[in-house]
């Protein structure tokens, strides 16, 4: 069930990538503006996931997860009935205000009522609801975009939402266990309480650093694909469809490899295979679509599984009372980062000549500071305390395997 609210919220947000060059002509903005519209969902989910880290887990999670996923559904409506460039803007600030929180939310869930020796594969599998999106949603939503109108995506996708939210009433289970731990201490005190853990900051840095990283190439790759690399609508949509069904296998496989052989094995492993695929993604001349499609498949492969094994740490980086103030944080500061990286990233691309995007290549290069960065912060993060059977705290890692 989360896997299936995720999926809604990952369609939302990516589906505005491969919709630039046809939003970019509608509307005549360019690249710099097309970002801006993608940084607003980013910017507002951000604020958003700070504020909620106030109250997140003075709340039962579904109930706090059904009222702000209704949230993201009117956002979605209110993009399909956006008529200017200005109010597509405003549209993607309220859906990003209301959706950059459901991930935190979902991935709390995930935390409280997961065992943490199986939890790189619950992440994988919640998590591979973004290749679902782009292995359906995507391709599906470029389809109606070009017969039936940029608006039709985003229509159907909250008429989708409302459905989903619906069966999540009835699915969900009701987690109530950190209450009652989080409503005796004041929001101020339990926020200050996240910021001051150093493990906890540390986890926040690697959210940054390899959000950062990947959102310096990934706005502006399907405009690359089409604008340089001469790939047509059709062909873009099989760049989606064949990278996303691709890492809805290797997401999940991803997750129980770390499991197995450990997360920052793992972790260390995919960063290396993003680096080499940020500078073929970045770097491809006019070729085949087949070699354009393998090229994008390799970077969404070792793009999406840093995060698995990265996020598995992150999670089991805090203690459950103030998982969901966390985790919230944790999407406000990935959502700050996604923002942040697209705006420099306009900084260094251009429009050339023929809307050719001059400059690309450069971002390969900073991708590669922030990967060496991130395999250090990753390398320090500590599973948190949990409680033992007789009141006294153990670490995930050594509880019993019984216990485990």
């Amino acid at each position: 069930m989360l896997a299936a609210v995720q999926f809604t919220v990952a369609v939302d947000f990516v589906i505005m990538m491969p919709l630039g060059p046809q939003l970019m002509r509608i509307f005549g903005i360019d690249t710099p503006a097309f970002n801006v519209a993608v940084s607003a969902y980013a910017g507002a989910a951000g604020v958003s996931g700070l504020g909620a880290a106030f109250f997140l887990d003075r709340f039962d999670r579904k109930t706090a997860l059904l009222m702000i996923y209704a949230g993201f559904a009117i956002g979605t409506l209110l993009c399909a009935l956006a008529p200017t460039y200005q109010t597509l803007v405003f549209a993607r600030a309220l859906a990003g205000f209301f959706g950059g929180i459901v991930g935190g939310i979902s991935l709390a869930m995930v935390g409280d009522l997961v065992p943490d020796a199986r939890r790189g594969s619950a992440v994988g599998t919640v998590m591979s609801a973004f290749s679902v999106a782009q292995v359906a949603g995507v391709p599906l939503g470029l389809y109606f975009a070009d017969t039936l109108g940029w608006h039709v995506p985003f229509l159907l996708l909250a008429a989708l939402s409302g459905i989903v939210w619906i069966f999540a009433i009835v699915r969900l289970p009701k987690v109530r266990g950190h209450v009652q731990a989080s409503r005796g201490e004041t929001p101020l005190r339990r926020f200050l309480g996240v910021l001051a853990n150093a493990n906890h900051l540390r986890a926040l840095a690697l959210m940054s650093v390899i959000t950062f990283g990947g959102f310096m190439i990934i706005p502006d790759l399907a405009n690359y694909l089409v604008s340089n690399v001469r790939l047509n609508s059709g062909e873009l949509r099989w760049v989606y469809l064949i990278g996303g069904g691709a890492t809805l296998f290797t997401m999940n496989g991803v997750g129980r490899l770390a499991d197995r052989f450990g997360r920052m094995r793992i972790f260390t492993i995919m960063m290396c295979c993003s680096i080499v695929a940020a500078f073929l993604s970045t770097h491809l001349p006019v070729v085949p679509a087949t070699v354009a499609v393998a090229s994008s498949t390799f970077f969404m492969i070792s793009m999406t599984g840093r995060f698995v094994p990265a996020m598995a740490m992150i999670t089991s980086s805090v203690e459950p009372e103030h998982r969901g103030g966390f985790m919230s944080v944790n999407s406000a500061v990935a959502q700050f980062s996604a923002a942040l990286a697209a705006t420099m990233a306009a900084w260094v691309i251009h429009d050339g000549a023929n809307h050719q995007l001059v400059g690309f290549g450069k971002v390969a290069w900073l991708y590669v500071g922030w990967a060496v960065i991130g395999l250090w912060l990753a390398s320090g993060i500590k599973t948190a305390a949990v409680p033992g059977p007789k009141g006294s705290r153990f670490t995930n890692e050594t509880l019993p395997e019984s216990s485990t």
